[in-house]
């Protein structure tokens, strides 16, 4: 596929999705979502992509959120504020069970979908001009793409009511404070920044990076006991896997591991 909402690199196992649309902000439409979802394809079906980093063409905007033309369109139809609404479930769900850890490099604004976005990604770390906030409710709408149900588990329920039904707008200080962002850099530090920290993971084996993401994104949601339970699983797949050998093997002949991903 031909892009031109996004562009698409990968380098040295990092991809670099950057949403190319500065004139409005960076901001999302039905064309970007198709883009995207060929985008994860890509990556979840080429080993030697690791890890994901997001971020927004410019400097004033990782996403502004969703196209207001889209509202527009959908309303036309019976049942379309839930089809835009499960649009955004399907494509970030797939980011987030894709196995590879993403980051999302906020430069910028990340307002309603675009927020949205970054919530869905492993990790979020932003420029020292980030600002992120729901704004939804300011147009009469509420967060359609999983953000009253990410942004709640990630800051608390109390934060995210207060972000979500005043629709403010944290700076990066702030958002930093209540945890919805890991980190926050200059401009220009933000993407050796992420990179930095990607390559402290991916260093490590796709195998267990992959299961290990699995069963907290698993066992988050269900009781501690059904969670220890998939953490048993999970541990027993990798311990028996070709990778954890490795590891261990390097390990006592005091050397760099070897990964394969088996």
């Amino acid at each position: 596929m031909d892009y031109s909402c996004i562009n698409f690199e990968n380098n040295n196992g990092i991809v670099y999705i950057t949403i190319d649309n500065p004139k409005s902000l960076n901001a999302l439409s039905d064309k970007f979502f198709g883009e995207f979802l060929d985008a994860l394809d890509r990556c979840r079906n080429d080993n030697s992509c690791r890890a994901i980093i997001f971020t927004g063409a410019g400097d004033k905007a990782f996403s502004s959120g969703a196209d207001i033309r889209m509202f527009s369109e959908y309303r036309k139809k019976p049942l379309g504020g839930k089809d835009l609404s499960r649009l955004g479930h399907n494509a970030f769900r797939s980011l987030e069970q894709l196995g590879k850890p993403s980051i999302a490099a906020v430069n910028g604004v990340a307002l309603g979908g675009g927020c949205e976005l970054a919530l869905a990604c492993t990790f979020r770390i932003g420029s020292e001009n980030a600002r992120l906030g729901l704004t939804e409710i300011t147009v009469g709408l509420i967060p359609g793409w999983g953000g009253t149900q990410r942004l709640s588990r990630l800051v608390g329920k109390s934060k995210a009511m207060k972000m979500i039904l005043t629709g403010e707008i944290l700076d990066a200080a702030d958002a930093l404070g209540i945890g919805l962002l890991d980190a926050v850099v200059t401009q220009e530090e933000l993407l050796p920044e992420c990179a930095s920290f990607a390559r402290k993971i991916i260093k490590n084996s796709p195998l267990a990076v992959r299961l290990a993401m699995e069963a907290v994104n698993r066992g988050i949601e269900v009781p501690l006991e059904e969670g220890q339970s998939i953490e048993a699983n999970l541990a027993g797949y990798a311990c028996h896997s070709e990778d954890a050998h490795e590891g261990v093997t390097a390990f006592f002949e005091k050397r760099k591991p070897q990964f394969q991903g088996r």
